[in-house]
């Protein structure tokens, strides 16, 4: 039995050697797309990461209020404030595109502020019978004042929301402090209220490997998405050297030898998995070697390339377990070639190879779910970016072996069917 799945795994070594652009495609083609769409994604997963977005910010109050606004948002890692600009070229700036937004602090808004707060408060106090400061003059409040928000029309209604609710929390802070500090003044208290933190805080926990945190990049999501893309592609030229098979008379003189149909199937898994770990290793390698040279994050594997080439045994056993279907199904090369590369870039988009899940409309959310692509890439994730050992992936590793056992089962059972007729 050894003998007879050497000799099949032989030959598939030598279908192989001799379909040079199944080479390409296996080997090639992967590496040029991992290394494009990296460069072309990097930026964007950066703005993800927390660099910061270069927004107009224009202060006509110059006063207090205004001030923090600004020393807020310099501070946070998110916007860098360009101030070289009035309201009418802000405006054109931004609605032209070439701004996400810009923020228009009105005039007078720390004066408004403190008069409405002062107002507001003597009225308070007074309900209560106690004495205000009879220097104090009511003045009745001004209208509220409007921080002017532009956008550019093409911007996501979530960052919208993101920037109008930073923006208004900052506000309210500031507010907050002006009215504790108002009450001080008329109760004539001495605890300095400013240095009361707040009750309730956040705090981030994010996984750790030793005493640094991991934060996802654009190589950490390209190398085990665009290494899932390269395995699953496999079953184009699988499939069409099924085909072959079948066209020149190879599977049947199969049928008719002592050698039962799964030895065959078999030892084109062995050959196709060994051709799945040197993408990986390919991928990696590129990864970890050639991005820092143009400029790109280094992908880190240290203490995890054990568990990495686990789920890229079972993700390849999944994809040729769907390429012995296809193969075994289809009846031509016309046949295979096109549904196989198809059903591939169909999966990978529902997969979250491209997209990822969670920005996929609800009902793709679980139809995804349904993709084994998905299942292979939530392996990684948990490996890379979790630090998940085998054991934490067990589900996702059983699932793609299923999948192959089901794909085989099926081909066997359409083969036997087909020579039975």
């Amino acid at each position: 039995m050894l003998y007879k799945l050497w000799r099949s795994f032989l030959k598939e070594v030598l279908l192989l050697k001799r379909d040079i652009g199944g080479i390409v495609i296996i080997f090639v083609m992967p590496l040029l797309l991992i290394v494009t769409i990296t460069l072309i994604q990097d930026s964007t997963f950066k703005n993800l990461e927390g660099s910061k977005i270069p927004i107009i910010f224009i202060d006509k109050d110059k006063s207090e209020v205004s001030k923090n606004i600004k020393q807020e948002l310099e501070n946070s890692k998110t916007f860098q404030l360009l101030t070289n600009y009035n309201e009418k070229s802000a405006q054109n700036a931004v609605f032209s595109g070439e701004y996400q937004m810009a923020i228009v602090i009105p005039e007078n808004l720390t004066k408004d502020i403190n008069s409405n707060i002062e107002t507001k408060v003597q009225t308070i106090v007074s309900s209560f019978g106690l004495e205000t400061d009879s220097a104090s003059v009511k003045k009745p409040a001004s209208k509220a004042k409007d921080i002017h928000l532009y956008f550019d029309p093409a911007t996501n209604a979530g960052f919208k929301n993101s920037v109008m609710n930073s923006v208004n929390k900052m506000v309210f802070e500031i507010e907050n402090k002006k009215i504790y500090k108002a009450f001080q003044d008329q109760l004539g208290t001495t605890e300095n209220l400013e240095e009361n933190k707040n009750l309730i805080s956040f705090k981030e926990i994010t996984p750790k490997k030793g005493a640094a945190e991991i934060i996802p990049n654009s190589v950490q999501h390209n190398v085990p998405a665009w290494t899932l893309f390269a395995i699953f592609f496999i079953v184009v030229p699988l499939s069409i050297n099924l085909v072959k098979e079948k066209s020149q008379g190879t599977s049947v003189r199969a049928r008719i030898s002592p050698t039962p149909y799964y030895v065959h199937i078999l030892g084109k898994t062995f050959t196709y998995l060994i051709i799945c770990v040197i993408q990986f290793l390919l991928m990696v390698a590129v990864g970890m070697y050639l991005f820092p040279y143009m400029n790109l994050p280094a992908f880190d594997v240290s203490g995890k390339m054990f568990s990495l080439i686990v789920v890229t045994l079972f993700a390849g056993l999944a994809a040729i377990g769907f390429g012995v279907l296809l193969g075994t199904i289809a009846d031509t090369q016309e046949q295979s070639a096109p549904f196989g590369a198809t059903s591939v870039v169909v999966l990978a988009a529902i997969g979250g190879i491209w997209v990822p899940v969670f920005l996929m409309p609800e009902f793709m959310q679980h139809i995804a779910k349904f993709s084994p692509m998905n299942w292979g890439l939530n392996a990684y994730y948990d490996i890379i970016l979790r630090n998940s050992g085998i054991g934490g992936v067990a589900a996702e590793l059983a699932l793609l072996f299923l999948f192959y056992i089901a794909m085989v089962a099926i081909s066997i059972f359409y083969e036997r069917k087909q020579n039975a007729v």
